[in-house]
């Protein structure tokens, strides 16, 4: 990796003034706050761009997108998709943005822009209501996912540093 050039974006998406859809900005947050990114790695709150982001993903070898998803399990339950399985993650919308993703992942890889790898941390939400909070069940995985993510990045040879 390159200190002027992003291989990595970790892109955390939904609303957070919807309660747990705003959870891969709420992820996005905690890892600002509590690491120091290596160069090549960016992090981004996409929050409900959808096809706005697609300029972003240009040049970049590995996405991580972290969002709340509706995959049938108990609130709170944590999910790692890759590969083919990613898909299955935005095939029920669970809110708008949603569909902006399985359009912004099909128009990147029309244009030649779609990463080599793709991975999606989330979890499933409980409630989409107006509100700032996440329902407790949510906000408990918060940390799984922080740390699936600095060990996915890790794995990748982009180790996070952990602000003291």
């Amino acid at each position: 990796m390159t200190g002027s050039r992003t291989d990595i974006l970790v892109l955390g998406l939904g609303n957070i003034l919807m309660s747990d859809d705003g959870f891969g900005g709420r992820v996005v947050e905690a890892l600002g706050e509590r690491y120091r990114l290596p160069p090549g790695v960016a992090l981004l709150d996409g929050g409900t761009l959808g096809l706005d982001l697609l300029p972003r993903l240009e040049g970049i070898d590995r996405l991580l997108i972290i969002d709340a998803l509706q995959m049938g399990g108990a609130p709170g339950t944590v999910y790692r998709l890759h590969g083919e399985e990613v898909p299955r993650a935005f095939a029920q919308k669970l809110s708008v943005h949603q569909m902006g993703v399985q359009d912004l992942l099909a128009v990147a890889e029309l244009q030649g822009h779609l990463p080599r790898e793709l991975v999606v941390w989330g979890v499933q939400a409980g409630a989409i209501d107006m509100g700032l909070d996440l329902t407790p069940e949510v906000g408990e995985a918060l940390e799984e996912v922080v740390a699936g993510v600095v060990a996915e990045l890790t794995s990748w040879g982009a180790t996070p540093e952990r602000i003291a």
